[in-house]
């Protein structure tokens, strides 16, 4: 067994990194055989608009709903002011469902909008390399 982090942590994309001026659902990510995730959302340079983050979960893969308050461990970014780009968000997820994407909601008309991507990080993996 290897004492490195890399072992440990198994991250997925879903929100794949570009400059967003629309709304977007991000890619399901299945976390059979985890025990664990976080969300983690990278943003780049935002230019204008609201990007709110919305972190969803499915039985299925098929039918995504957001995540409750409760099963999350802290809050899920807006973005919408200089002050916000250039950083790295982390909300964990201690919720029973298989599958989890990010989603996040446009608005404000944004001309270029901002950079991003998100991925979740799985955990605590049953089976290691």
């Amino acid at each position: 067994m290897r004492n490195d982090i890399k072992n440990h942590l198994d991250p997925q994309p879903s929100l794949a990194p570009a400059a967003r001026t629309a709304s977007a659902n991000g890619t399901g990510v299945d976390l059979a055989n985890f025990d664990a995730a976080m969300v983690l959302i990278d943003v780049g340079t935002w230019t204008d608009g609201a990007h709110t983050f919305e972190v969803q979960d499915s039985d299925d893969n098929a039918a995504f709903t957001a995540v409750d308050a409760a099963y999350l461990d802290g809050a899920e970014p807006v973005v919408d002011a200089a002050a916000d780009d250039a950083q790295v968000y982390t909300v964990g997820y201690h919720g029973i469902k298989r599958y989890l994407r990010v989603a996040v909601t446009v608005t404000g008309g944004p001309a270029t909008g901002a950079v991003y991507g998100a991925s979740v990080v799985r955990g605590k993996g049953r089976v290691k390399p």
